[in-house]
């Protein structure tokens, strides 16, 4: 049975019974390498496609489709879709699938030119590999002027530091980072038995709508790395290396914060207004 005939019947991907069918047709099966997790709760599915708004016209990125769970519901919704899959196998089954709305990249995702295949207000809708989640954000949140939003799922952990409030331990510069480019929403958890094969964490929606940022103006990126690196200090010696102490306790008192603050207890707006003192 090809991915043709597969989808010509009535049953989602989304149903065990028929994911584990085209794995069997593919002779294949997920990868833990790959961290190939699949979706089999159409609920989750279609709450993912309502969340991510997707309408009929819309340009869509998924990134790491698999056997195309998410994929054939964006389809029916009438979206664009471009998918960059890595596994020869899956994108083979999705090629052949010859969908006139589906444009199928065989590539590392991290290896991809995005500015050659993005078209201006993409929404980015995936089920992605959790292993590159880090570096997948930092390469897609910059892209306010191509992306509107992405709505993603990741681990639990992940989605509670994207959304993060100050003063919590989960608060870090990824929070910061996040909340410069973005405005960020957890939706909902994911259960582990909504995948085959069950992962060994707990999932979630994650919802980021982006902004255009100006690139050529000041950015307070750098200063709050630095200060997160070593979170635990007061910021006069995390910062002892861009600034002299003595600066930056002045700074701290102008914007009426005492000089023993720590980076975990400034918002991204208080690190805006550091960096402007600071580079005064």
């Amino acid at each position: 049975m090809t991915i043709n005939r597969l989808r010509s019947i009535d049953m989602g991907l989304y149903q065990p019974k028929a994911l584990k069918k085209l794995l069997e047709d593919l002779k294949t099966h997920p990868r833990k390498s790959l961290s190939q997790n699949f979706l089999i709760d159409g609920n989750i599915v279609r709450k993912i496609i309502d969340a991510s708004q997707v309408q009929n016209g819309d340009q869509v990125l998924e990134v790491g489709p698999g056997p195309g769970v998410l994929t054939e519901a964006l389809l029916e919704k009438g979206a664009s879709v471009t998918a960059i899959e890595k596994d020869d196998r899956f994108f083979q089954a999705l090629e052949e699938w010859n969908h006139p709305e589906l444009t199928v990249i065989h590539q590392d995702f991290l290896r991809t030119d995005l500015l050659s295949i993005l078209k201006d207000q993409t929404k980015v809708v995936a089920n992605i590999p959790y292993n590159i989640t880090g570096i997948l954000l930092q390469k897609l949140l910059p892209l306010g002027k191509q992306i509107s939003s992405l709505t993603l799922m990741v681990q639990k952990e992940v989605a509670e530091r994207l959304v993060a409030k100050k003063g919590t331990s989960s608060y870090s510069s990824f929070t910061l980072f996040a909340s410069y480019y973005s405005s960020p929403k957890l939706l909902f958890t994911v259960e582990p038995t909504c995948f085959y094969p069950k992962p060994k964490v707990t999932s979630a929606v994650i919802q980021l709508k982006l902004r255009e940022v100006d690139e050529s103006a000041p950015s307070p990126l750098k200063l709050i790395r630095k200060a997160f690196h070593q979170r635990r200090k007061m910021l006069r010696a995390s910062l002892k290396s861009l600034y002299p102490a003595s600066k930056v306790e002045s700074a701290l008192k102008e914007m009426g914060l005492p000089e023993t603050t720590r980076p975990q207890e400034l918002s991204l707006e208080e690190f805006r207004q550091l960096h402007g003192y600071l580079s005064q």
